[in-house]
């Protein structure tokens, strides 16, 4: 046997092309076993359909599986496969393909590949060139379907390789690895059955290692939905998300372009980061014909989706040449786009579907909805839709959508109306939502302090501009009939307007740099104040949250200042214009108080030792007044 043995040449800059798969294609040592036993799935396949048409005799008998030993004594590795087999010229030309094609411009090509992202996947079988990241020597035994005489190839990774025929083997190709020294770790079972579960689970043939099936799960995303029962989805998601509980949704669905995909996705009962468990980590796993590319995979979702579990797959996806990473950005950004609104367009239907499950589904994850309108302008038509906050028009607990709220809104209103507070009690027995009850205007509750930059953001839906309640310009639809009336008798009880504006520029006085300016109000009906927002960009609650995350005193003052708005008919207020005449001293603190109620009610800070400081000089006063 040993006068066959044929020693043959790689061709001069051979040496260099293996240096390049070894060193710069690929970033995980990790990665050759997947490649190994996808291209013995490969040969596994070929032969599957090749026997439909050309029904070989040559052990028929011998099932379609992939056996993986290992010797952590010896530090050997064996890949094996019962595939198609290769011919003598067919081991020579497919892992001789660096050797036949090793012209300068291959090279060139090799090296912008490992620098860049080409599509060079199939192009050059380098996959198979992973082995030399972990060898020091590759043997690969090999035999054809059709029966002929079996064949030996060996090299070192050098300057040459042999190749000789070999007796006694079955159908199929062995793949046998000495291991270099600082890779012994290859030889053993537990790093191999790793290693196979993370990329190669959903290989659709027996993977084997030291003779136990690693590759127990089913690759279900590519049956049909008709043949899954809801056992086997909620099994493959425990799987796939590392999850105890059932999911929440699953969405589960085939598109053709811009790519052939398959995807299987859920949403879990629990948001964990609510949970104090840190920022979630993307959750979809990305795979091409069952193979794992990309785990917890950055570019198949926007961030904002990160809570989703469950796996994408496409049997065309823009590879590089070591099918690590994504290629083409343009592609990758259609599949991106393609999924995100398919996921968003589902949620729509759910939440027409089934409101209640869909309304918890918001308490818990709506947060990742919202991030998404504050960060991703692509899919604000779509996120706009999904959004639900609580309503003056609805019970407490019960969230609407802003396509609900259009639906109600008045003749002649133009625009969507929101006020921030932390509790919907608080809201309703403060200043900025009398005259919306007295005119009956239906006006949303954002009580999430993210809430008002979510709507700022949003800025209109459907035609209709998104307004704070707490803005100096706010102006309400006119009132008729009843309500007209009712704020003419209101405005017979009011102070005389050479009173309010005397009064209005004394309290400004007073107040000096903490206001922008006092006027009269037209929207309280029994609160004697309220603080309002002169900068339609910056509403309080937006304030609350830069204080709280502890911005500088500079970046806070890009808010600008506050008008105090003061309702002429409120008996505190005439009361204040007869003290300011009688007793300024005293005046000028109830003034000061009146201010600090108004900005605690906006759920603005104010000075609380000065607060109560005053509020004793007010209660003595008022007893030595009895």
């Amino acid at each position: 046997m040993s006068s066959k043995v044929e020693t043959r040449q790689f061709q001069a800059e051979t040496r260099k092309v293996l240096d390049i798969v070894i060193n710069s294609l690929y970033t995980e040592r990790d990665i050759f076993v997947r490649e190994l036993v996808s291209n013995a799935a490969d040969a596994l396949e070929k032969f599957r359909h090749l026997s439909l048409t050309e029904q070989p005799e040559f052990d028929a008998h011998v099932p379609l599986e992939i056996a993986i030993d290992c010797d952590d004594k010896k530090h050997t590795l064996t890949i094996a496969d019962t595939g198609i087999g290769m011919t003598a010229e067919e081991l020579e030309t497919n892992l001789g393909t660096i050797a036949h094609s090793g012209s300068g411009n291959f090279i060139e090509e090799l090296a912008e590949a490992a620098k860049k992202d080409v599509n060079l996947i199939g192009q050059f079988g380098v996959g198979f060139y992973s082995a030399f990241m972990a060898a020091e020597k590759v043997t690969v035994q090999t035999r054809s379907w059709d029966g002929s005489e079996g064949h030996e190839w060996v090299s070192d990774g050098g300057g040459t390789y042999t190749v000789s025929p070999c007796e006694g083997l079955h159908r199929g190709t062995k793949i046998i690895l000495d291991l270099k020294e600082d890779a012994h770790e290859y030889g053993q079972k537990f790093t191999l059955e790793r290693i196979i579960k993370q990329y190669s689970t959903f290989i659709p043939f027996p993977v084997k290692v030291e003779g136990k099936k690693v590759n127990t799960v089913e690759a279900i995303w590519t049956r049909s939905k008709n043949e899954i029962t809801d056992e086997e989805y909620t099994e493959f998601y425990k799987f796939v998300g590392n999850a105890v509980d059932e999911p929440s949704y699953r969405l589960h669905f085939s598109v053709d372009a811009p790519l052939a995909i398959n995807a299987l996705l859920f949403v879990p009962q629990e948001n964990f980061e609510t949970m104090g468990m840190g920022r979630l980590e993307p959750g979809v796993n990305l795979y091409c014909r069952k193979v794992l590319i990309d785990q917890h995979s950055e570019n198949i979702l926007p961030e904002w989706l990160r809570f989703i579990k469950g796996v994408v797959d496409s049997e065309d996806l823009p590879l590089n040449i070591s099918r690590q990473s994504l290629q083409d950005n343009a592609l990758v950004m259609k599949l991106r786009r393609v999924i995100t609104k398919r996921f968003l367009k589902f949620l729509a239907e759910e939440a027409k579907k089934d409101t209640e499950k869909y309304q918890k589904f918001w308490k818990t994850f709506g947060i990742f909805l919202k991030e998404g309108v504050t960060s991703d302008f692509e899919f604000q038509k779509e996120l706009a839709k999904l959004l639900r906050f609580e309503s003056s028009a609805a019970e407490p607990e019960t969230m609407i959508a802003l396509d609900e709220y259009v639906e109600r809104m008045q003749e002649g209103q133009e625009e969507i109306y929101y006020i921030n507070g932390p509790n919907r009690s608080a809201i309703e027995n403060g200043p900025y939502v009398e005259m919306f009850k007295k005119q009956e205007i239906e006006i949303l509750y954002t009580l999430e302090p993210i809430d008002d930059f979510v709507l700022s953001h949003l800025g209109e839906y459907e035609g209709k501009k998104l307004v704070s309640a707490d803005r100096a310009d706010l102006s309400l639809p006119e009132t008729e009939g009843k309500d007209k009336e009712e704020s003419g008798e209101n405005q017979a009880e009011a102070l005389p307007e050479p009173v309010r504006e005397s009064l209005c520029k004394w309290m400004k006085e007073v107040l000096a740099d903490k206001v922008k300016d006092v006027k009269t109000s037209s929207r309280l009906v029994e609160s004697p104040a309220m603080i309002v927002n002169v900068d339609g960009m910056m509403t309080s609650s937006m304030e609350r949250i830069m204080m709280a995350q502890g911005a500088p005193e500079e970046q806070l003052a890009m808010g600008g200042k506050k008008d105090m708005e003061i309702n002429p008919a409120s008996p505190l207020i005439r009361k204040l214009a007869d003290l300011r005449v009688n007793n300024e001293d005293f005046a000028r603190d109830v003034v000061e108080q009146i201010f600090d109620n108004a900005m605690i009610q906006a759920g603005l800070l104010v000075d609380p030792q000065q607060m109560v400081n005053r509020n004793y000089r007010i209660l003595e006063q008022m007893a030595s007044d009895k």
